[in-house]
């Protein structure tokens, strides 16, 4: 038949048939295994994301039992077309891989070689082992926190930030009542006492948030930071009720010493200059005083917590001062943050599954283009590679031959 002037191809083709078409020609087969570390709780999607991806006409894997953790079990996920596997072997054949924490050695050994892993990057649990082999098995492999936009905002890491810097409020609190042996103090203040002190080095969304949070229960809250736009920032934001100030050793030394809480909120990725608060800060608190650090995956925020092992406390008292330094305190409310990380996920796959090829998808967008950190077992990013004492490959050599 002739098409008239006007008409394009497949005018008369069903919508719904148009749709169908454009579903199994790029179908993906997504893998969620269940992490190893009995801490880690959260997900990289949740059922409802899941069903979505599903009626788009994607596979979607998930190992069995993966989603106690935020209190999914096995049938809200095949209900919502996830299918059900009962050994890791099954989940890590597919071609992409959905994690949260960077793989282990035994779990690179059971990848699909040439296959696609998205996952948290935390360089401090990231084993050489494991690099060496995603490298010998030519992986494709994507970071979280390194994922930014166009207009240089990273999703992943600032909704992080933001449910940590809450979460760090909710800690304090109760690390400072009686239950848990703290000074029995409430973190704010009623009439006739004095409010609680919290200090808060980082001015960006952790920080602002946690300083919210602090305000909103009656604290008095003062924020440090090496940028005056972020302090200029969360003053607009929070108003002249947050004393803000840069890193004057006097001005910290007097914070310090009459401080209640501390938590330690600088962002370290992609950044030249690392600022590390002083041993002599912490001597001189009050005893009793709590400190919170936000960036144990990043190296720490503080010289008592940023030469700490795997093997030593995550909570633990040096010079009166108690310090609370678990990784991924974002745990502490597993399934917010789930179903935060499927709202930013999901998107990213259904591109991927127009894209049809993470070679396409990375010259076409910039959020794949800026979350990969190896491709094809090459390192592509001088954040990641630089801890392995390795040197990073430029990406468009790669891409040219595509």
């Amino acid at each position: 038949m002739k098409l008239s002037q006007g008409q394009t191809q497949g005018a008369y083709i069903p919508q719904e048939l148009l749709d169908e078409l454009r579903r199994v020609s790029n179908r993906l087969l997504i893998g969620i295994p269940k992490e190893l570390d009995a801490e880690e709780k959260r997900l990289a999607l949740t059922p409802e994301a899941i069903g979505m991806i599903v009626e788009a006409g994607h596979r979607v894997l998930v190992e069995t039992n993966a989603g106690l953790g935020i209190n999914y079990s096995d049938n809200h996920f095949s209900e919502a077309g996830a299918e059900i596997v009962s050994t890791p072997m099954e989940v890590y054949q597919s071609d992409y891989i959905l994690k949260i924490l960077p793989p282990l050695p035994q779990e690179v050994a059971l990848m699909k070689p040439r296959s696609t892993l998205f996952s948290m990057v935390q360089l401090n649990r990231f084993a050489p082992e494991s690099y060496e082999g995603m490298m010998q098995k030519r992986i494709n492999a994507f970071a979280y926190e390194l994922i930014s936009d166009e207009n240089n905002r990273s999703p992943i890491l600032n909704i992080m930030s933001e449910i940590e810097g809450t979460s760090s409020v909710m800690i304090a609190a109760e690390l400072l009542s009686n239950t848990r042996g703290g000074k029995g103090i409430l973190l704010g203040g009623i009439p006739g006492v004095p409010p609680t002190e919290v200090i808060i080095i980082g001015a960006g969304n952790a920080g602002t948030v946690a300083a919210r949070a602090a305000l909103a229960l009656g604290a008095s809250v003062k924020v440090f930071d090496d940028d005056i736009n972020k302090l200029r920032q969360i003053q607009q934001v929070l108003g002249q009720g947050v004393f803000t100030s840069n890193f004057h050793p006097n001005v910290l030394r007097n914070a310090f010493a009459s401080a209640d809480v501390v938590v330690g909120a600088m962002r370290y990725i992609n950044l030249r200059r690392r600022y590390v608060i002083a041993e002599e800060l912490i001597q001189i608190m009050k005893k009793g005083a709590l400190v919170i650090d936000l960036r144990m995956n990043q190296g720490g925020c503080f010289e008592t917590t940023c030469c700490l092992s795997s093997s030593d406390p995550e909570i633990f008292e040096q010079y009166g001062i108690l310090h609370y330094c678990k990784p991924n305190i974002s745990n502490y409310v597993a399934r917010t943050t789930s179903m935060a990380f499927s709202n930013i996920i999901s998107p990213l796959i259904f591109l991927l599954g127009d894209m049809g090829t993470i070679q396409t998808a990375i010259k076409a967008d910039i959020c794949f283009r800026s979350g990969i950190y190896m491709y094809g077992g090459k390192p592509v990013n001088n954040y990641v590679s630089n801890h392995f004492n390795l040197l990073s490959n430029n990406l468009d050599i790669y891409l040219s031959a595509f």
